[in-house]
């Protein structure tokens, strides 16, 4: 009987976030036939290798060179024998005995894409980007824009769904990811194009466009260490309007021409205001 589960993990200098990602791994996933990859993007921090022997059922790959979030999850998924993937951020820790029910869930469904749940800080705050609309002329600019926050708002954050509600989504975070593996081979799974940021909505649309559906499970939570491993510096900037201004030329740029021109406007003024914000 082939593997239910393989749980890829992408770390980067965030040994203690790991270590406890591991072990609410370890606490919540017992009755589930599952295995864990965790790959190591080239950390300057070396300590990740001391959880090795406390892991021993952790199966650790390592990287020479930083090549991205997406490349690292491709290369990980090579290795996997699951009949599903959980993309996983290292920064998360499951809450509860649910996995065998998100499962059952998605064997249920005739086309299913992927799913994501429910995530919260460490202050008990709901994360807003656990159900998301694909990025729009209209969506990005409230975005980008506006603090406009409508609880009927079909909006950029699916605001017109509630936090605990299960529902069909177009976009999920990367950080709590479960999808088929051979639907990720088929797709071709992150494109490596993106480096960080930006892949997760990338692989949700290439889903949709393939006639998969995807899910927001929002029954169930994880907690998101939200932006403890993240730098809010002029690489991340770079790096996050980056990948926005990839994904708008990849999909706008010759179909949607006028669209386009007014999103790279828009990203552009953004990423200006937010540099100045770092001065």
């Amino acid at each position: 009987m082939n593997m239910k589960l393989s749980i890829i993990i992408v770390n980067y200098n965030v040994t203690r976030l790991l270590k406890n990602c591991l072990l609410s791994i370890q606490k919540y996933l017992e009755d589930v036939d599952h295995e864990v990859i965790v790959i190591d993007n080239a950390s300057t921090d070396t300590s990740w290798g001391d959880l090795i022997p406390e892991f021993p059922k952790v199966r650790f790959i390592t990287s020479s060179v930083n090549e991205g979030f997406a490349k690292a999850n491709n290369k990980a998924v090579q290795a996997a024998a699951g009949e599903y993937l959980l993309i996983l951020n290292p920064d998360t820790e499951i809450e509860g005995s649910y996995m065998r029910e998100i499962l059952d869930f998605a064997d249920s469904k005739i086309n299913f894409g992927c799913l994501g749940v429910r995530m919260h800080d460490a202050k008990g705050n709901f994360l807003p980007e656990s159900k998301r609309s694909v990025p729009d002329m209209f969506n990005s600019f409230e975005k980008l824009f506006t603090n406009f926050k409508s609880k009927d708002s079909k909006s950029y954050y699916r605001n017109d769904i509630s936090e605990f509600e299960i529902a069909d989504v177009e976009v999920i975070t990367g950080a709590f990811c479960l999808i088929k593996k051979v639907v990720y081979k088929k797709i071709g799974g992150f494109d490596e194009t993106y480096f960080m940021y930006g892949e997760d909505i990338d692989l949700c649309y290439t889903l949709l466009n393939n006639g998969y559906q995807n899910y927001y499970y929002g029954k169930v939570s994880i907690l998101h260490h939200k932006g403890e491993s993240t730098i809010k510096d002029e690489v991340y900037l770079e790096r996050f309007y980056g990948a926005m201004q990839i994904f708008i030329s990849k999909y706008y740029q010759k179909s949607k021409p006028l669209q386009y021109s007014l999103l790279k406007a828009g990203l552009k003024l953004r990423y200006k205001l937010e540099r100045i914000k770092l001065k």
